[in-house]
Formats: structure tokens, sequence, C-alpha cells
């Protein structure tokens, strides 16, 4: 099938694949399937994955807690177990608490009642005022969109008031009880935020805010002050928001309107403080009056600094302000003036937060690429800390070594590249590595422990990180440095960063793997058509690939996204974007990398179509001897691990991992 678009041909050989539930579809499915389990097929390399990964994952895992009435409520899965259930225990201090009793725990809400494949996730939401009512999600597989229901915890039983499958954000119950406050997504009409009064049909919800928004738009609303404010955000892509002010039932003013700059809010003892990238790029702090919101009546607080202003909380009548630095972060002290007070001594290379807790303490979290995430009591006062939550995770911290390596791109752009890998590695260029990006949204690639990571670390291979334009490791400039017209220069970044690698010696292009998904899978299936030569094999995750028809995709839930990368439909946008998109870009003859793909019917945010054309066209095109596969799940979607079983999320990543180290050279003589 061949295409007109703004006077270009586009010739489309797979459309037939784009329809999902024809048998031919179906059959050629079934058959991939088969051939990736051919390719990969059994080895001592995969078994040691799947047996490490699960003594690394399959471990004891427990929700924080949430009091309601008499009871804690929290989700437990114990070791062994396929998927969380929902707990209670009686609560400290409750009527009928029996400190001499030991905790026992009372299953509430088993997943396997739902669903005996335990692809199905439950999750609670929220607890109604008197403490006898739940609010939990439903969540089918992968997939994006969940059902809501109300259980009566007293009975046992859900009540008839129920949301059906989509997508949802801001519920809450109505600080009465009586009803709730949800904020429902459609495609066709754009966002609403409603309230629904139990007992009434859902006809009859009021509609509180939203009439006038699309469907490239997300908002939501804050009820603060003890309901004396609602404050209405609107987000509008990943670049700017809205954000408006209602004092009870008075008139919707703006506080901010139509300004290209995020905007963050948080109500404190009446005031409202904004942090924002408006005139700075690395973000300030603004406090406001929410009885005068005008822009000529802030009050800056802490004004803009070389690193980026990541987040901020209130302790003891201080501010504790995280500062991204060189993609780590900092903890900088303010008194609530803004004058300055102090920093909380971090380690280097790590992601911390800090948050209140009593008596001159605080909790720091404290997370690394080689550090397990562990938390803090700290002294204030002193400094001191002790570990409260050490990780089960036991790591010789002297058997591996972090290097960060800086690489220069288009433009002479700077940015860090983190290389883990074992200790005294020999620089020589033969070592399996995996070099792994993301590059958009806004979105930082900050430090951060991974089971994964650690899996192929002992296995002998090297794993990379890439910091890339369209985060926001660098601020705001860096992340409009990498979106719509400027979305070249994260593959630009990615490619400049392997070729570092290789000059630095930890690897060179027969060894070399990248890895990405969602807009990582986009990243590195650009980063391979466009430089085929440069990778030996590639790990593309539940992808964004056919960005020239991706404004067709109506079916999926994320039209915001076109705010991002650009919409084709639009001429200036379309030049940039057919020069870039994948699936477009490849060429028959060429020697292409070993590719593994993986996507699934339940992708409801990057349409699983896109990755059965991919898959179909680089085995038609390639002219190398190395697979192309795909992986495809039936039941799989965007949502990741959330919907599946451990053991499958196991299996899973072993396979993923087996098909790199088979390509890369990692494992017993013959599987590569």
């Amino acid at each position: 099938m061949t295409d007109v678009l703004h006077g270009v041909e586009i010739t489309d050989d797979y459309r037939w694949l784009e329809q999902q539930d024809a048998p031919g579809t179906r059959a050629w499915i079934a058959a991939q399937n088969a051939y990736a389990e051919d390719v990969i097929g059994t080895s001592t390399i995969r078994d040691e994955f799947r047996s490490r990964l699960s003594e690394l994952i399959d471990t004891d895992e427990v929700g924080s807690t949430q009091r309601a009435g008499d009871f804690e409520y929290f989700t437990m899965r114990r070791e062994g177990e396929e998927a969380a259930k929902i707990y209670r225990r009686t609560a400290s201090g409750a009527v009928d608490a029996d400190p001499t009793v030991e905790d026992t725990y009372e299953i509430v809400l088993d997943p396997v009642d739902i669903d005996p494949t335990y692809r199905t996730l439950v999750s609670i939401i929220d607890f109604s005022p008197d403490g006898t009512l739940m609010m939990y999600s439903i969540r089918q597989g992968g997939a994006d969109e969940i059902s809501v229901r109300l259980r009566n915890l007293q009975s046992g039983e859900d009540i008839p008031d129920r949301l059906p499958d989509a997508l949802y954000s801001g519920v809450e119950f109505d600080d009465r009880g009586t009803g709730f406050y949800y904020t429902y997504r459609s495609r066709e009409t754009g966002p609403r935020i409603r309230h629904h009064t139990l007992g009434q049909d859902f006809s009859e919800d009021e509609e509180i805010w939203g009439e006038g928004y699309g469907a490239t738009a997300f908002i939501g609303m804050d009820i603060v002050a003890e309901g004396g404010y609602r404050i209405f955000t609107v987000q509008h892509g990943w670049a700017r928001n809205d954000i408006f002010i209602q004092s009870g039932d008075g008139a919707i003013r703006p506080i901010v309107e139509g300004i290209s700059a995020h905007f963050q809010h948080r109500f404190r003892d009446g005031q409202i403080y904004l942090r924002t990238d408006w005139r700075a790029p690395n973000y300030r702090l603004f406090v406001v009056d929410p009885e005068i919101p005008e822009r000529d009546a802030w009050q800056e607080l802490l004004p803009e600094m070389d690193d980026v202003l990541e987040s901020y909380t209130f302790i003891d009548n201080k501010i504790y302000a995280t500062y991204l630095h060189e993609v780590a972060n900092r903890i900088r002290v303010f008194e609530l003036d803004g004058s300055p007070s102090g920093e909380i001594d971090v380690p280097d290379n790590s992601s911390v937060s800090i948050s209140a807790a009593e008596n001159g303490k605080a909790t720091l979290s404290v997370n690394g690429y080689l550090t397990p995430l562990t938390r803090y009591v700290l002294d204030l006062e002193t400094g001191e800390r002790e570990i409260s939550d050490p990780p089960e995770i036991v790591l010789d911290s002297s058997a591996y070594a972090l290097t960060k390596l800086w690489f220069t791109s288009t433009g002479g752009v700077r940015a860090p590249v983190y290389v883990m890998h074992r200790a005294g590695l020999e620089l020589d260029g033969s070592h399996p590595t995996i070099l792994n990006g993301y590059g958009g949204f806004n979105s930082n690639t900050k430090p951060g422990f991974s089971t994964t990571r650690l899996a192929w670390l002992e296995a002998g291979g090297v794993y990379a990180v890439a910091t890339l334009r369209g985060g926001s490791e660098f601020g705001e400039t860096w992340h409009q440095d990498g979106m719509l017209e400027n979305k070249q220069h994260v593959f630009d970044d990615f490619i400049a960063a392997a070729e570092r690698l290789i000059e630095a010696g930890f690897t060179s292009p027969d060894h070399l793997g990248i890895s990405g998904g969602s807009n990582g899978g986009l990243l590195v299936a650009s980063a391979m058509t466009q430089r085929p030569e440069l990778f030996r094999a590639v790990l593309c995750t539940y992808p964004d690939l056919d960005m020239v028809r991706f404004y067709q995709f109506t079916e999926t839930n994320n039209m915001p996204a076109l705010l991002e990368y650009g919409d084709a439909s639009i001429p200036h946008q379309f030049e940039a974007i057919r020069r870039y998109s994948p699936y477009q870009a490849v060429r028959d003859g060429v020697k292409y990398p070993a590719v593994m793909l993986t996507t699934g019917d339940l992708d409801t945010r990057v349409s699983p179509l896109q990755g059965r054309k991919m898959t179909a066209r680089l085995q038609a095109a390639t002219a190398s001897d190395l697979p192309v596969i795909l992986w495809y799940d039936s039941r799989g979607g965007h949502a990741g691990g959330r919907g599946r079983p451990i053991s499958l999320r196991i299996e899973d990543t072993a396979r993923e991992l087996a098909f790199l180290a088979q390509q890369l050279g990692v494992g017993e003589e013959g599987d590569y």
C-alpha cells in the first residue's frame, strides 16, 4: 500500500499486520513466537539467568500501610507467591488491639479469586473517611486501563457502584464519604473531572471541570484548606501546564495560563508554592497568596541555580531542596525565607530523597547503580544516620566499579554515560556490553539499582546508561533540545555515547548491544537504522516505530505524545519525523544487527501493530545472517510488570538476557 502525505509517497507493504484480530495476523504472531523460541532455545546461560533472577526478584514484597478505621491495610506478596494480595491487621491503638497477641494478617482481597492465571493486578486506591469502604483498582494484564470497585469492609462484598475499564486518575472519596471524585480520560472527548454520589446512576454524575480540553491534555484537581480551595491543573504534553484556583463555590480564576513553562503546585499553611521553569530552565520556587494569585504578586523564594531544582519538602520549618548536579542528587537546606542553611551529605553518583519523620529525625533514601535502595534514619541536627531499612540484596561492592564517561554530541553538547563493570576490567574492547537509554518526555535517567543489570554484570557483561537530550537531567532547555523537530538530537547523543564506549576500550561493535523500551524502543530502533554497523544486537521493547502514521493510531490512549514527538499531519513536523521514523528508515539489503522486539495485544499506549510491522519489514530487508525475532504476549501491555505474575516476569527477563548473551558472547561456547 502506498500513501501520499504532503506530496511524498510512502509505501507500507505490511499494512495488513495492523489488523490485530485477523486470522492471518494471529497465525503470523504464533509463528513468530515459535521462531523466537527456536532462535533463543535452551541454554545454560538462560537457565542461569532464570535461577539468579528468581533469587533476586522473588523475595517478600510489602507495600506501605494505610490506616482506615481500626485497621491497617497493605499489599503483600510472599516469596514463592505469584502476585500480591491485599491484607489488613488491627491497628496499634485500636479499640480491639491486643498488644500481647502477635500480628495476624487477614486477607481482604486475593487476585486469584478474580483471575486464576494471576494476570490481573489489584491495588488499593482510597478508603472512605469512616474506614468502612475500600476503593480498589483492577488491571487486566499489562493494559493502562483499569476498572474501579468499592468493597464494603464489614461484609467483604463489593457494592454496586463501580467504574468500568477506562483511563482514570485522581480517584478519591469526598470528605463525607458519600461519593467520590474521578478524572475520566476519553480518546474522543478528552478528560473530564466528575463527582459520583454513591447509589446513583453514573449517568447522573456531576461534571466538575474539563469542558473544552481535548485528548492531548491531562487535567487534575486538588482540594485543599479543608475544602476552602480547589486547584485545577492542565498539562499540555510534557512542556507546559496551566493552573487555576476556585475559592469555595466562586469563579475559577487562573493562577497561570498560556505560558510555555512547567508549574507544579503545593499548598501549605495557607500559601501556594510553585516550582517552575518559567524564565528559569533549571527551575525556581515561588510563593503565591491564593487570594491574590496574579503573577505580579508572586514572591520568589528559591532563585534558579546552576543545578536543576528537582523537588523540595518542608521538615521542622526548613526547606529541604533536592537538586540534580551532573545527573546525581544533592540536598540543600534553606530557611523558610529562602536563606541558605547548609547541605545534607549524600554519596556521589546517587539518587536520594528525604522525608519527614519525628523528633528531629528524617528518612533519607539512597539508591545507586551499584547500591540497592537503602533507607536511613537521619538526625537533622547532628547529621548522624542509621540504616532503618537495609536492602535484601547483599552486593559485594568491591567486585564492581562505576565509571562516568563524558561524550560530545551534535552542537558540542556534553553528557555522561555511566558504565557498570567488574573491578579491574581490562579495556581491550572485548567485553559484551549493553547500552541503555530513554531520552524523552522530560523524564530523567538517574542512578538506580536494577536486578536485571546485576544479573548481567554477574555473568561477565558490562552495562552502560546514557544521558540523552529530551530528558530533564539538565533542565528544560535540555528537554526541548530533544523534542519535536529536535528529536534527532536524542539519537545523535545515543550514537555518540556508543562511540565513546568503543573509544574508551570497553567494547567493540561486535560486542555492543543496545536496549530500550517505549520511547527508548524508538531510540534504539532509530540508532540501529541510522548506524547498523555500530551494533551487534538490539533489544527493542513495546516500541514506537511508525512515527509517520503515529497520529492516525487513534485506538491508543497516547494522543498527548503528539506534543512531544510531533504530528506528521503538520507539514514542517512531518519533514523532521520522516527523516528518523525507524519503520520508514529500513532499507533492503542492509546488514542489520540481531534484533529482538517485544510487544503485546494489551499495549493501549503504544500500538502493538508497530512491533508487528517492524519485525516483518526487518526480516524481509536484512542482508545479514543475524536473526530478527518478535516475542509477542497476547496479554502483555505497556504497564510492564503490573498485571504479570512473578514467574512470568522472571521468564521474560531471562529470555531477553539470554538473547543478548547469545549475540554478544556471554555464556558457554556454542551459544553464539
